[in-house]
């Protein structure tokens, strides 16, 4: 039986680890959750049932996320001492990776996002292995990095552990009888968004006019939307998302994590912001499921909702399903990378 600290640092790593999770206890192994208030990560777990001890907000400046680094990794370190963990495991990792250093204990580090180069450097080198799909194009270090084909949102969102349910999608905001859009805004504060940009204030109000002539807009946003715009904000429980999601007929947004979603639920999906994903590039040039668009100006924004308005339902879901085929059953590697690493 092994001890694992997961540490869960952003909502998405919630759904990243909520099948892993599952399967390690159902193995027999004692799994310690510890979480950080960052958007909705705490109301996810709570609503997963998911045990867990939180050990603070999330910064929003580059000098309070040094501050927190001091502070998250010594409460860290202690918990693992106190819990006895064997190893710890995260998404991203910077916390889990250097706690775990710290302790003498291994750590292995799931991650996708290449433009998070001061955060990669001050983690990878200190993980015992370093898992990434891929199509990642960024540094890892020789030796102790794991590839494999896939993306992190299979974990949670592959067919065999995600049903999506209509009248769960009806009560979160679906419409009915018209076109559902999915827009997602960011607040760019996160360690990785650093140097990053995204939607002007006239862009982003310009996609979102567009789009609603031809349907219902709803808007999940970090940031706090202009008066006028509220009326499209999403108010349903977070943990509804996914069912909206996969119901919707198109996405818009600066967050890659979601334009991926997106994809493998078969939707359409528009990722525009400077900074490039490996996984949304391979998704678009392999699959045809994602446009990214990284010049921020209005006729590149219009180009790409011509594309989003024009697409046709049936062939997306055949590159899906192609996708799917493809791809590793990414929670079931996620589990046997963690016991294979403290196995070793």
């Amino acid at each position: 039986m092994a001890r694992i600290l997961v540490d869960v640092c952003h909502p998405a790593h919630a759904h990243f680890f909520r099948v892993p999770i599952h399967l390690w206890t159902q193995e027999g192994h004692q799994v310690s959750v510890t979480s950080r208030n960052k958007d909705v990560a705490i109301e996810i777990l709570d609503s997963l049932d998911i045990p867990h001890k939180s050990l603070g907000e999330a910064a929003r400046t580059p000098l309070g996320l040094a501050s927190e680094l001091v502070r998250r990794n010594l409460l860290l370190t202690q918990h693992i001492r106190r819990t006895k963990a064997d190893i710890a495991v995260a998404l991203g990792g910077t916390f889990a990776a250097q706690s775990a250093f710290i302790s003498r204990i291994p750590s292995v580090v799931f991650y996708d996002t290449e433009m998070a180069s001061m955060q990669n450097r001050i983690t990878y080198p200190l993980a015992t292995r370093v898992v990434v799909p891929n199509c990642y194009s960024g540094w890892t270090p020789r030796g102790k990095t794991v590839r494999y084909p896939g993306y992190h949102e299979l974990s949670y969102l592959d067919p065999r552990w995600f049903k999506p349910d209509r009248a769960t999608a009806l009560e979160a905001g679906l419409d009915e009888h018209r076109p559902t859009y999915l827009v997602r805004l960011v607040s760019w504060t996160a360690n990785h968004d650093i140097g990053d940009r995204g939607l002007s204030p006239a862009l982003m109000e310009a996609a979102i006019e567009r789009l609603s002539a031809h349907g219902k807009v709803i808007v999940s946003s970090e940031a706090e939307l202009p008066p006028h715009l509220k009326r499209f904000l999403y108010r349903g429980p977070a943990l509804h998302m996914h069912h909206l999601m996969a119901f919707c007929t198109g996405y818009f947004g600066e967050s890659a994590t979601m334009a991926s979603e997106c994809a493998v639920l078969g939707v359409p999906a528009i990722y525009m912001a400077n900074s490039r994903r490996g996984y949304t590039d391979e998704q678009e040039s392999k699959y045809g499921l994602v446009k990214n668009i990284h010049s921020l100006d209005t006729e590149s924004l219009q180009h790409g909702l011509n594309w989003l308005l024009g697409m046709r339902t049936e062939a997306y879901r055949e590159a899906r399903d192609r996708m799917l085929r493809d791809c590793e059953n990414v929670a079931a590697f996620v589990v046997q990378q963690v016991l294979s690493t403290l196995n070793r």
